[in-house]
């Protein structure tokens, strides 16, 4: 598993939203969620939790391909050429509606129908 470094994870601490990429039948497929959500449930033993309201798609994709990519992005820091900086998180991901990841999503949000759990594997800066 990958270690998020101190770069990244400023990142992750001043994104205002997060890319959320897949793999489908049809192809790529990109949902996006805000980064306050992903903040607000923290990052513990290389996890992300996601909490979900829609994602049906990403549901599907992640059935049959589990590999997920999110991208974080805030020009809030100092990238290599100039203000702006991204990460680039890939690793695998399952929609949870039960469990110990659910009920801390649930906790938090309230109209939240699962959990994206993603289990991170890479993490690479961007910018």
């Amino acid at each position: 598993m990958a270690m998020i470094d101190a770069v990244s994870k400023e990142v992750i601490d001043k994104s205002e939203w997060v890319a959320i990429a897949t793999n489908g039948s049809e192809g790529p497929h990109l949902v996006a969620t805000w980064g306050d959500y992903v903040r607000a449930l923290g990052m513990a033993d290389e996890t992300i939790l996601v909490p979900v309201g829609g994602m049906h798609r990403t549901e599907d994709n992640i059935k049959a391909d589990d590999r997920i990519e999110l991208l974080f992005a805030s020009r809030q820091v100092q990238g290599s050429r100039g203000p702006g900086q991204g990460c680039c998180v890939a690793g695998t991901g399952v929609f949870q509606s039960a469990g110990a990841a659910m009920e801390r999503v649930k906790a938090r949000f309230p109209w939240a129908r699962a959990a994206l759990v993603i289990t991170i594997k890479e993490v690479n800066t961007q910018l």
